[in-house]
């Protein structure tokens, strides 16, 4: 009994939750996956793949899909929370009602939630009462669930206000194949990997025009100079968008065919209307809806961020991909090094 690994509920059967989920099995946890489809329950359970999420995949026996949120929640400390940022607060709600004992909750998600502008660990804060929630716990970091779930070496960081909570996920996820550093930053760790989603989206949107590599290497250094002011404006520590979960993220997502937020801006750049791009997509691009945040949150901190900005009147004003790109280039000369100055400046303030 003494050497019985926890169980661990994974909590949404997409990509992720499920790439994670065989992470957490091949270290030795009994893992209960929670899903809707009872089609995908019976596939995962009797066929042991999830071939819409993650085609070609054998999960292990460890893994059990569970289509009732009651029974996954039976005897877990640990929940992995991997639904889309709009379906948080909802999901959070249904656990409410099942769960009697203190729960760990580790968000796997990369959003900030429109007109609120909370990020996901003040959400399940606001949501979760103190009787059942022992500590938030946040994994991000550059790690497609393609490559994490064929045992690619894959590195990621997780933050917790308590570390002691960070530390536990740590040693829970950590093995050859995933290594796992820990990170004092909640916000940084948060905004990073929520923000970077939005230049993803632009990267793609620049490939579909036929830019090239020089407008790409632009739009990602440029914007972590966005997410880095922004950021720091909120109350990150500048040295975490230097890391995994800033400009680690930013380049898997800004480059790789693997990223849904990639691929939804190079559909747009070829000229497709957002509607058909997120219809076909068939996945959540959470770049489009933490556009929308970042635009409100930029007006609210008073933050330069003109990537954001233009990409902002492409999705939400119709404005023409091309145009928008050009009326970025044609912006007023500014110098570089005043990104730096003011980010830093900013920090000093806090300290």
């Amino acid at each position: 009994m003494g050497n019985e690994k926890e169980r661990v509920a994974v909590i949404g059967a997409g990509s992720w939750g499920t790439a994670l989920a065989l992470v957490l099995a091949d270290n030795g946890h009994p893992i209960q996956l929670w899903t809707r489809n009872e089609r995908q329950k019976d596939e995962i359970n009797d066929r042991h793949t999830n071939e819409k999420y993650l085609p070609g995949i054998t999960l292990p026996d460890k893994i059990i899909a569970i289509n009732s949120l009651e029974e996954a929640l039976n005897g877990i400390e640990t929940v992995v929370l991997a639904v889309p940022t709009k379906a948080i607060r909802e999901t959070l709600r249904e656990i409410i009602k099942f769960q009697l004992q203190p729960l760990t909750i580790v968000h796997v998600s990369k959003g900030i939630e429109p007109d609120s502008l909370l990020r996901i660990s003040e959400m399940i804060d606001e949501e979760m009462p103190k009787r059942i929630l022992k500590d938030i716990v946040v994994l991000s970091g550059p790690s497609h669930a393609e490559e994490v779930s064929l045992r690619h070496p894959t590195t990621v960081a997780v933050s917790s206000k308590n570390m002691e909570a960070a530390e536990k996920i740590q040693d829970l996820f950590m093995n050859q194949h995933f290594r796992v550093y820990t990170n004092p930053d909640l916000i940084g760790v948060e905004i990073g990997g929520a923000l970077k989603n939005i230049i993803a989206l632009a990267a793609g949107i620049s490939d579909g025009l036929g830019f090239g590599d020089n407008a790409k290497a632009a739009l990602i250094t440029r914007g972590l100079a966005e997410i880095s002011r922004l950021g720091t404006k909120m109350g990150a520590n500048p040295l975490t968008f230097s890391g995994l979960a800033g400009i680690g993220d930013l380049i898997v997502t800004c480059t790789s065919v693997h990223s849904r937020n990639w691929r939804a801006g190079n559909m747009l750049g070829k000229g497709q209307k957002l509607e058909d791009v997120l219809m076909s997509m068939g996945m959540v691009v959470e770049g489009v809806r933490t556009t929308k945040a970042a635009y409100q949150l930029a007006q609210k901190y008073n933050c330069k961020m003109p990537i954001t900005e233009i990409l902002y009147q492409i999705l939400f004003n119709d404005v023409n991909a091309k145009i928008a790109g050009e009326r970025l280039m044609a912006r007023l000369k500014t110098n570089e090094m005043e990104d730096l100055v003011d980010i830093l400046s900013e920090q000093m303030e806090q300290l």
